[in-house]
């Protein structure tokens, strides 16, 4: 679980949600999961939840898309700290933070992705940001 430089998102992978404590030491109070195929997490109740199951071949509903990154922003804009986390954390999550991203500070998806790989290892499925571009009407 990694933080994206001054901003109350951070980015991870499932096996975070396996530590609660952990998410919430760091200030975390949302959490958005966008694995399609992973298990849910038991997770306190003071924690809000969003789940998104996305995959990375690029056929997602683009509607589901863009759900995922407009709730991301929704927590961003009203300064609540998000994770969002899929299954390793290199893909999904870091294209639906980013897509997230750009829609608060109103920026190209590709600017917000440099913002959140900046935070450690990414290798986004070319088909998801591609996908995740169409659904942001980039």
């Amino acid at each position: 679980m990694r933080q994206v430089s001054g901003r109350p998102l951070w980015v991870g992978n499932a096996g975070d949600l396996w530590d609660a404590r952990t998410v919430l030491d760091a200030g975390i109070t949302s959490v958005v999961e966008v694995a399609d195929i992973e298990p849910f997490a038991d997770l306190p109740r003071d924690l809000v939840r969003c789940r998104f199951p996305l995959s990375d071949g690029g056929e997602n509903p683009p509607w589901l898309l863009r759900l995922a990154a407009e709730s991301v922003a929704a927590f961003l804009r009203a300064g609540v700290p998000v994770l969002v986390c899929c299954s390793a954390g290199m893909s999904r999550s870091v294209c639906v933070a980013a897509g997230g991203l750009a829609l608060v500070e109103r920026c190209p998806l590709a600017a917000a992705l440099l913002a959140v790989v900046g935070s450690g290892p990414a290798d986004v499925s070319p088909g998801l940001f591609l996908q995740m571009q169409k659904a942001l009407g980039e």
